[in-house]
Parts: C-alpha cells; structure tokens; sequence
C-alpha cells in the first residue's frame, strides 16, 4: 500500500486546486455570505483585507497579460465574487468600527499613515478615488462593454459568413471553422455577460459612499453617546477609521475596475498589454525627433522651465536615434534572410513536390469578375457555391470538394474557366452590369441586347442594361443575373462530370458514413463481397446518368445480395438501377405518364446477338452500316417525341438496356436510356414511337 501513497505524493497545490476547485468555490462563496452576518476578530479581518487587495492585484496583472478578452472568460462571474467579498469585508469592519471603535492594523494604519492621521485630507482621498472608479473608469467600461456586446451580437451574422467563405476556399478544415464558430459565439456570450458585470462595479462605488456616510454618522453618534467621547475626539476617531476602512476597500475596487476596463478595451490584440503598447508606440523614429523639436522649442520659450523639457527632449532623441539604429538593422536582418529562404527553397525537394498538387476543381476568374467574390462589394459567389455544394449532396448524394477559386490575368477580363483536376472542362464570359435574357418560348416581342449564348445549355440568349430588365420580364424573356448564370453553369458541369469527381477517397468517406448507421451492412459488403475501387465503379455508372447515391444503404443492399454471384460491375449496376425503380421513374415522369420511344423485338434481338464480353467488359459488335442506320432511325423518332415538347427517352428491356445505351451513347449524348425494370408499376408507359431497323 506504501507505493500509492509514493505516487500521490508529487501532486503539487495547483493539482489539488484543481480536483476540489468546485468544492473550493462553492465554500468560498457561502463563507463570504456568512461574514456578513458572523463578527469576525480584528486579525482574521486584517488577513482578509489584505487577502482582497493580493485577489485585485491578481487579476489586474492577468488582465495585462491576456491575449485576448477571452483568455479571462471567467471574468464576469469573479467580479460578481470579488464585488460580494468586498461588500462582505465593508459590513465586517463598519461592525467592528461601530462597536469597538476599532478594526484591525490594516484599516487603523491605511487611517493614520497614508493620510497622516488627518481626517479631512483622508475624505478629500476618499472622494478623489471614488470620483475615479464610479465616473472615470466604471463609466467608461461599463459603455465599452454595452457597445462591444450590441457590436458583438451584431457583427455575428457576418462572421459565420467569412468563416464559410474560408471554408468553401479551402483556407480552413472543418475542425478550424468549428472552432472559430464557436470563438464567436462564446464572445458574443462574454461581451454580453461583460455588459450586465460592470454594473457590479458601479453599485459598489454606490455602497462605499453610501457605507462611508453610515460609518461617519453612527460612529459619531455612538461615539458621544455610548463611549462618551466629545464631539471632536468622536468625530476623529471614527472619521479616521471610516477613511481607513473606505481607502482599504477602494484600492482593490480600482484594481478590479482598472482590470475591467483593459479587459473590455482590448481589440486585435497580437500580445499582451505591456508588449502591444511599446510595439504600438514606439515603431516610429521619425515621432520622436518631431516630438525632441517641439521639447526645445518649449525649452527656449520665456517663463517657462527649460531644463525638464531639455532633458525630455534629449531623452526624445534618443529614442528616435535608438528606433532608427534598430529599423535599419532589422530591415538589412530581413533582406538577408529572405535571400538564404528563397535559396533554400530552390533546392529543396519539398518544394518541387508541392507543384504536383492538383485541385479537383478550380474555378478561374478574369479581374473584372472579382466583384462576385468580393463580399466587400457585395459579392455572394461563394455563398452561391456552398449552395451549389449542398443541392448536389441532397441531388446526386457527391460531396463536392471544395472549388478553389482563383484570379488569372492572362484570360479576359469577363471571362472564366471552370477545371477539372487542372484540366479546362467549361469556360464563359459574363458581363456584370448586364442581365442575360432567355426565350421561353413566350417571348412576343424582342428587346434589344447583346447576342451570346447561355453557357450552361447553350441556348440563345442576350446580354441587356438593367434598364431593360422590366421590359424584358413582360415580354416573355426569363432574365437572371450574371452571378446566377455562373452558378447555374458551375451545378451543371458538376453534375455533367459527376462520375470524374467522385474518387476513391470520396467512396470511402461514403462508406464511412453509411457505417455509422448500418455497421453490419457494411461489413458484409466491403471488403469480403467487393473492394472501395469496385464500389467506386459501381457508383460512377449511377452518376454517369445522373442517377442519385444518396440512399447508399439501398445500393449496398442490392450488392449484397448479388455480389456472390457475379463481379461485374455494369451488371450489378444493372441491379442496383432495378432496385432504385421508384427514384429512377420519378425524375422523369410527367403527370403519371412516361413519355418514350421502344426497340423494335427484332432490333433489340439483334443487339442482344451482337454482345461481345471480354475480361475489360462488354460492348457490341455491329457493322458501321447498321450502327449509322440505327442512329438515324433514333434520332427521327426522338425529333417527333422533342417537338411535342417530352424528353428523349428510350424504353429497353432489361437485358438490352446497358449495351444499346454503349452502342448510341456517342453519337447521342445524354440520351435517357430506361429498361422496363426500372420503372414503377403505377406509372403509365407511353409509347410515342419505335425504332425499327
């Protein structure tokens, strides 16, 4: 049993502190209550007082040496303390001074040796420090605390907004925008503890004036009536003892009200207060030789005292001279050091492996498109991109990474390009003081305007002035704004190249996820059924055709069921679509109805016959005659299903679906290519036409 106690035995006070520090506290707090109403001897007293002034000191030097405002956090609550053990030792002596007429060394000697034993000059002391801290500093800090909260509160909404922006930028993780929030919100709580706090302050400036009547009258009173003293020794005494008593307590107030105001008028600190003061102040030489000239001038002036201005003013210089020295040196440091960094960087290894880092997705700006980033100028570009990033997790389930954006002087000014793992996938030109008008189809009389073509789905369009903008809504045309013709070409490409972002990192993130909530699903998938590169093959076929991964749990199901009898990927994607019926009919159907064109059963035959399979996968083998044919009997049939106004789609069965869709997805691209599997059975096929060859 002799090693615990070995053990235990190097814990240090401060250890023990802090185990018992809420016992220490709540003991603490009661005790100062019970003074109040307990008589205390004038040594425990003496102790007491000076513990006060030890606690004030304490905490005016914690505030000088705190960063920032929340480095002391704690503040308002150990005012309201420090305030009640204040008031608590005020009560205990005016008891003593009333009934003893006598309390303690350390008020009798702050009553005899700091005033001189004269009770006029002590109230006159007494009054100056009172003025102080209830009108000079408690008012002061008490309006900086109500501004900086109402501030505070106010500047909430444009903070979270930065720290998105950073986020979406990639400058910060998620685990750093989290923590800034949370800085935010605990200023926000501090500043608005801070402004009810001070209010403590002020009420104890009240209660010692208030304290230093009662004592000064009841002791005189008591003193003639009860001690029989005359009036002028009564008068004395207890006056003696009430300044005595009023000074010791208000030397630790100022302290308290000192700390409060360094504490609420701290801004963009970069160290402490001693430190940020000399930084600030004295970084200037030029300062100091104006401000030795104006010194000697005053010297020089008749009836006034030269020699304290001369030597200010000597001692002036020669902080400018000193300041001087040192900028020249630290300038020189400064050049010296960048040539060895930018050395050293040269022939570092790390710094050509940085150059291999590519962004999955950049997004290139001419300079006259700052504006739209610019939150400044009212740009809300990003805001628009976390927008973007949220509707394809909730459209497609693809976590977007995050889209850097950057600035390049060598494209046009209005332009921008959108790249793809550093490869140029989109670009367009906008034009800022402009809004893009879109026909329709309603439009029945034209404006005028810039002709271009609307970047996202290349339709015709015209750029028109502001001015125009009403006209144009009442003639039909569907305007938007340049940012939004941006942000709609950015979801668009993102959707289009879908497949290429997700990666497998992205499919393990996906996975993980999914994990949380259904562990025994995902251990029975990955990795004894399937690999994250096979899943991530699987996944990219869905987003190649714009199907949803959001219901991962749904897709690993269906894997699960069927990835002991076959490995191929595009038939198990096949699976997966089947499963997926009520999702895959829902982003087509109309009004209950699907619209759509058929194989013919002889053409469908036929290319099921021509199914090649090999260990790289399976496609069709048709002579170039048959495919142009094919082709040109699809695009007639789809032209008549466009043209009243549904969109091209294809109805296979399940087995041809895969491999018609290879065969025509080049000449047709974005053709819908749906299998009867896929669709729901409340939904009413419509068979517009069929391609026959």
């Amino acid at each position: 049993m002799a090693a615990p106690q070995a053990a235990a035995a190097p814990l240090g006070g401060g250890s023990l502190i802090q185990r018992y520090s809420d016992v220490l506290i709540a003991v603490a707090i009661v005790t100062i209550v019970i003074m109040m109403i307990i008589p205390l001897p004038t040594i425990l007293l003496d102790l007491l007082i000076c513990l006060n002034i030890t606690i004030a000191l304490l905490v005016m030097m914690s505030a000088i040496y705190n960063v920032e405002a929340l480095d002391l956090s704690v503040f308002p609550s150990l005012l309201l303390i420090t305030t009640l053990f204040r008031l608590a030792l005020n009560i205990s002596s005016t008891r003593l001074i009333l009934l003893e007429g006598y309390a303690g060394e350390v008020i009798t000697a702050f009553g005899n040796f700091v005033v001189g034993g004269n009770a006029v000059v002590g109230i006159i002391i007494f009054a100056i420090l009172v003025t102080i801290n209830f009108i000079v500093i408690t008012k002061g800090s008490e309006r900086v605390a109500e501004v900086s909260a109402r501030f505070t509160l106010d500047a909430m909404p444009g903070k979270q907004m930065a720290i998105d922006a950073d986020l979406n930028q990639g400058a910060i993780t998620d685990a750093e925008a989290k923590k800034r929030r949370e800085k935010i919100q605990r200023e926000s709580d501090f500043f608005g503890a801070m402004d009810g706090a001070s209010k403590f302050v002020k009420g104890d400036a009240i209660a010692a004036i208030i304290i230093i009547l009662i004592n000064i009258s009841g002791g005189f009173v008591i003193g003639m009536v009860q001690r029989g003293l005359d009036a002028q020794q009564a008068l004395q005494q207890y006056t003696l003892l009430t300044v005595g008593e009023g000074l010791v307590s208000q030397i630790p107030a100022l302290l308290i009200s000192t700390a409060t105001g360094i504490i609420v008028t701290r801004s963009a600190a970069e160290g402490n207060l001693g430190g940020d003061i000399v930084k600030q102040l004295f970084h200037n030489a030029r300062i100091f030789f104006i401000l030795a000239a104006i010194l000697v001038f005053m010297a020089l002036m008749p009836g006034l005292p030269g020699v304290p201005f001369l030597v200010l003013s000597v001692l002036c210089g020669f902080i400018g001279w000193s300041l001087r020295r040192r900028n020249e040196v630290q300038v020189e440091s400064e050049k010296t050091e960048k040539k060895v960094q930018e050395k050293r960087q040269a022939t570092t290894p790390e710094n050509v492996v940085s150059l291999l880092q590519v962004d999955p997705m950049e997004l290139e700006i001419g300079y006259s498109l700052i504006p739209l980033v610019d939150t400044g100028q009212g740009g809300d570009l990003l805001d628009r991109i976390v927008m973007i990033r949220r509707q394809c997790a909730l459209e497609l389930g693809l976590v977007v990474p995050t889209i850097r954006i950057r600035d390049n002087i060598q494209i046009k000014p209005n332009a921008y390009i959108i790249k793809l793992k550093g490869i140029e996938i989109a670009k367009g030109e906008l034009m800022l003081d402009h809004y893009l008008a879109m026909n329709s189809g309603t439009v029945f009389e034209e404006v005028p305007g810039i002709e271009t073509q609307e970047p996202a789905f290349g339709l015709p369009a015209l750029w028109i002035p502001e001015a125009e903008r009403e006209q144009a809504e009442l003639n039909g045309y569907t305007v938007v704004d340049a940012v939004s013709v941006l942000a709609t070409h950015l979801t668009e490409v993102i959707k289009q190249h879908a497949a290429e972002i997700l990666g497998r990192q992205e499919t393990q993130n996906l996975i993980d996820n999914l994990k949380k909530t259904n562990p025994s699903l995902v251990e029975e998938v990955v990795p004894d059924l399937l690999s994250v590169g096979e899943i991530q093959k699987i996944l990219e076929n869905l987003l190649v055709e714009r199907v949803s991964i959001r219901d991962m749990a749904t897709i690993l199901e269906v894997l699960a069921d069927y990835g002991r009898a076959t490995k191929d990927t595009e038939i198990l994607t096949e699976y997966v679509r089947h499963a997926m019926a009520r999702q895959i009919t829902q982003m087509y159907v109309q009004n209950g109805v699907l619209p759509c064109v058929t194989l013919d059963t002889a053409l469908e035959n036929r290319i099921a016959g021509a199914v090649q399979r090999t260990d790289h996968g399976s496609y069709v083998s048709l002579d170039p005659d048959s495919m142009q044919q094919i082709v040109s009997t699809l695009n007639t049939e789809l032209e008549k299903l466009t043209n009243m106004g549904y969109q091209p789609i294809v109805l296979t069965s399940p087995a041809v679906r895969l491999y018609f869709r290879k065969l025509v997805e080049r000449s047709v691209p974005g053709l819908i290519v749906l299998s009867q599997a896929e669709i729901d059975q409340n939904v009413e096929i419509q068979i517009l036409g069929v391609v026959k060859v």
